[in-house]
């Protein structure tokens, strides 16, 4: 059994109410800025995966534009957009309490500081885990193995003794599994089992049935 649970966020313990897309446009129309697309905003986000905004995520996107948009408004947006409709998946608030009766319980999760720990602090967790990493914070991100050995010795424990919990097959899955750890995939309506994780949880089953996959490892 492992001595310490590390969590993804985003679409692994809380989702919004409203499709990407949808806040993206809502956001973007609140600060005065053009149309972005989704596919345009992952390209730039998986390149700033350090740093303390998502600023220089919107200076890429507007710059072959023709605006007098603010990037700063448009992050600021974009943020308080998320915030507004970011919701934790049933259950998964006690699921918490329940394990970290049992296990060290860490998060590390992928994007620029004030945009994650404004999550955190939304969804009043900034105190639900043993240790919170943002990759803003560190040299890397998801899924560079120096991200996972972060939360690794913020939770004083070894690769072996510690298994990951997320969705995102190239940044969860792969990561962890680089990292030495045992990955478990929390499996979207859109996604497949991927090969390398070690056991599987349906994103809406995921309080009701991961307690009970962790302690069968």
């Amino acid at each position: 059994m492992p001595a310490a649970v590390v969590f993804d966020l985003d679409y692994t313990l809380a989702v919004p109410d409203r499709d990407r897309e949808t806040i993206l446009t809502d956001a973007t129309a609140a600060a005065d800025a053009p149309s972005l697309s989704r596919d345009a905003y992952l390209e730039a986000h998986s390149r700033h995966l350090t740093g303390e905004s998502r600023e220089p995520i919107f200076e890429e996107l507007l710059e072959p534009y023709d605006t007098s948009a603010d990037p700063e408004a448009v992050a600021a947006a974009y943020r308080q957009t998320i915030a507004d409709s970011l919701r934790p998946l049933p259950g998964v608030e006690s699921m918490l309490e329940e394990l970290r009766s049992e296990y060290r319980l860490g998060l590390l999760t992928n994007g620029p500081i004030r945009a994650q720990r404004d999550k955190l602090e939304t969804l009043g967790w900034e105190s639900a885990f043993d240790a919170a990493l943002v990759t803003g914070e560190l040299e890397a991100g998801k899924p560079d193995p120096r991200a996972f050995e972060a939360i690794l010795e913020a939770l004083g424990v070894e690769p072996a003794d510690a298994v990951y919990v997320g969705d995102d097959i190239d940044a969860d899955i792969e990561g962890a599994t680089r990292a030495n750890m045992d990955a478990i995939q929390v499996v979207l309506e859109d996604t497949k089992p991927d090969p390398r994780a070690t056991a599987y949880v349906e994103q809406k089953r995921i309080a009701a049935e991961l307690p009970g996959i962790l302690r069968s490892l």
